[in-house]
């Protein structure tokens, strides 16, 4: 384990046990997933706030003004605290920690759904619920299109991978045969 990944639990889990604190677990999260998405896909952005050129205190002043009134005042907090102490860089890893362990603390787990097809609403649900059963949790499943599974269906949840795809079966059976 890397010490980025160590600093990035730790910033999550002191914004989630103050999220928790008032009630804001779930808000907080979505403001972060949608913060984290557009910082990914506006690079304008990315490259003021990492740029020598301008002053800290401007891109600090800059980057308050963007997000108070829009975000709960504990994610701009740490969001201005990332950023001073330099791990603006981390924050994808902050909020990747602090979802897992906003799932972990209300019993639920988010699957990823790989699948060579899309799925039916009805479909993914139904994978959900056998992962549920299987992990024992409330199982939120997202699904993702990946025609090189050629078919089945490989589950992620957390650091655990199931993989019932087509591709994947035969990639064993090559490793078998080559043993």
């Amino acid at each position: 384990m890397s010490a980025d990944s160590v600093a990035a639990k730790r910033y999550a889990r002191a914004l989630y046990e103050a999220a928790a604190q008032r009630n804001a677990v779930w808000d907080i999260e979505l403001q972060f997933r949608e913060l984290v998405e557009a910082l990914e896909k506006d690079a304008e952005i990315r490259a003021f706030l990492g740029s020598p050129k301008f002053e800290t205190s401007l891109k600090l002043s800059v980057l308050r003004h963007a997000l108070e009134g829009r975000m709960d005042e504990l994610l701009v907090n740490t969001v201005e605290l990332l950023f001073k102490r330099g791990r603006l860089p981390e924050l994808a890893a902050v909020y990747q920690a602090y979802s897992r362990i906003a799932e972990e603390g209300s019993g639920q787990a988010r699957a990823i759904v790989y699948t060579a097809r899309p799925l039916r609403d009805a479909e993914l649900a139904a994978v959900a619920e056998q992962f549920g059963k299987l992990t024992g949790k409330q199982v939120r499943a997202e699904q993702v299109v990946d025609p090189s599974l050629i078919g089945g269906v490989k589950v992620r949840i957390g650091d655990r991978l199931y993989d019932g795809s087509l591709s994947g079966k035969l990639a064993r059976l090559e490793k078998e045969l080559i043993s």
